[in-house]
């Protein structure tokens, strides 16, 4: 059995950022991820006038529930999803002129149902360039709250940055959701909340937080489910057995649930109280399967489909077409490069068996393409990037920890 020590989950540790941020009090987060995701968010933290310091194993931030500590800033999210769009809602309950921008890859991901629910709220914003897209302007003086209608189909951190928002406001939010995506990321955000003293309740589609505000806290951040699903893939490929400590039966991310598509193709799967496991049995079976509650694994299933004795096919999917990259697109293209038969739809990726011929992958700048066609690599030599270093976003030491894996016999 390998166990593989797993890095802090970004999702998680972005919201702990947060949460810590707008808490009365110094809050400690054990184990969070050092990566340039979570290291741009904790810089913009500080940007805003957050006192935030780091240490290899713990990060403390001092919170400030009035917002801002400063009266101006121009803040830069890097390539950060969630740096770009929770640190507006984090601003916008305080008081001062923020400016936001970001790289040439996160400007053009959407912003534009969180923005126009800010501006719904009474927020003073305006895009500088495209609207609905970085940069953005925001003039801040509190948000009083109300209610809300907002599409989160494209990306349910639209939801999340409003609800992170909520405790922050005068008299709390009534969010109605539309469309969501991704729904497992919205009941992290929940838990979370909830651990740092906040009160959201859901009843359906409507989402209800009071304005209680945020306690400080001491946060440990569990290892990253989706970071886990390259290493469970490969341990499905390959016919070996990993353990992952630190996630189990209570873990909050959704991501988790891809080793049940791997139970389903044939690999035994054991989920403990706090860890979980996977052993290859020679096989992988064919199969469909909606992945929209856990669409970040999509690329590692994409990547082990080839080695079934059947199709593939991933449905449900289309809000992968505006991550880092159009993700549908970038699978199809980079198996069709390794000589496998891939068909796409608007929201679906169908893959057919064959042998893997070695090719150098198109990366897109996108950490996931990497890290998913490098479990391919396992059974294909020759597989190459053209952007290595692009992990740096989630995992920067992904190469040798996976080096290290794949070496053990």
């Amino acid at each position: 059995m390998t166990v593989i020590d797993i890095p802090g989950s970004k999702s998680v540790t972005a919201r702990a950022l947060f949460l810590a941020a707008a808490a009365d009090g110094t809050t400690t987060l054990l184990r969070p991820l050092s990566s340039d995701d979570t290291e741009g968010f904790a810089e913009g933290l500080t940007t805003l006038g957050y006192e935030v310091g780091r240490t290899p194993d713990a990060w403390r931030i001092t919170g400030r529930p009035t917002g801002p500590a400063v009266a101006a800033a121009d803040v830069y999210c890097r390539d950060g999803a969630t740096t770009g769009r929770f640190l507006p809602a984090l601003a916008a309950a305080g008081h001062g002129d923020f400016r936001f921008d970001a790289s040439p890859q996160l400007r053009r991901r959407p912003l534009g149902p969180l923005t126009e629910a800010l501006r719904t709220l009474g927020v003073d914003l305006r895009h500088e360039e495209a609207e609905g897209h970085h940069p953005l302007r925001i003039a801040a003086a509190g948000i009083k709250g109300g209610d809300l209608t907002l599409d989160a189909g494209q990306s349910s951190q639209f939801l999340t940055a409003l609800l992170l928002l909520a405790p922050l406001t005068a008299e709390g939010l009534r969010i109605t959701v539309t469309d969501l995506v991704s729904e497992p990321y919205v009941e992290i955000t929940l838990a979370m909340m909830r651990a740092f003293g906040a009160e959201p309740t859901r009843d359906g589609d409507v989402f209800t937080v009071p304005p209680t505000g945020y306690r400080a806290t001491t946060y440990a951040i569990e290892p990253d489910a989706s970071t886990s699903s390259y290493f469970f893939a490969a341990a499905a490929l390959t016919g070996r057995e990993v353990t992952v400590e630190g996630l189990g039966t209570g873990a909050l991310q959704g991501d988790l649930r891809f080793v049940e598509v791997l139970r389903r193709m044939g690999a035994r799967v054991d989920i403990a109280a706090d860890r979980t496991t996977v052993r290859g049995t020679g096989r992988l079976g064919g199969l469909t399967v909606n992945m929209r509650d856990i669409s970040d694994t999509m690329p590692t299933l994409a990547a082990i489909a080839p080695f079934a004795d059947g199709p593939v096919r991933i449905e449900d999917v289309a809000n992968t077409r505006l991550k880092e990259c159009d993700r549908l697109d970038a699978c199809a293209e980079n198996l069709r490069r390794l000589g496998i038969t891939a068909t796409t739809g608007p929201d679906r990726l169908e893959i057919h068996p064959g042998t893997p011929r070695p090719a150098e992958i198109t990366t897109y700048g996108d950490h996931r393409m990497v890290m998913s066609f490098a479990v391919t690599a396992l059974r294909t030599p020759g597989i190459t990037f053209d952007d290595p270093g692009c992990v740096r976003k989630t995992f920067p030491d992904f190469h040798h920890v996976f080096g290290a894996f794949r070496g053990r016999s």
